[in-house]
């Protein structure tokens, strides 16, 4: 996958946010879709049509393994770690 910095900038990333609805609510990357960790396994048919996939969270575990998973899914995906990194590169 390309430099991650580059397609969150260019807006060409699908930025993934796998915290809870609630956490999700309390502040996230602008465009990004809420994907809860536990409902990442019986979403994999929506990121098998995504592009770029980018994910976070709030520190980068939780996205860390949901990157692993997808991975295993053979997903090209990325972890950005937490989702005020990311803020900061939009």
């Amino acid at each position: 996958m390309k430099n991650i910095e580059e397609l969150i900038k260019t807006g060409k990333a699908t930025i993934i946010d796998v915290r809870t609805p609630a956490e999700f609510m309390g502040g996230h990357v602008a465009g990004s879709i809420n994907i809860p960790l536990q409902e990442v396994p019986n979403r994999v048919s929506e990121f098998k049509n995504m592009k770029n996939i980018v994910l976070c969270c709030a520190s980068g575990g939780r996205s860390g393994s949901a990157t692993m998973y997808l991975k295993q899914q053979g997903i090209d995906c990325v972890n950005a770690g937490s989702w005020m990194d990311v803020n900061c590169l939009c």
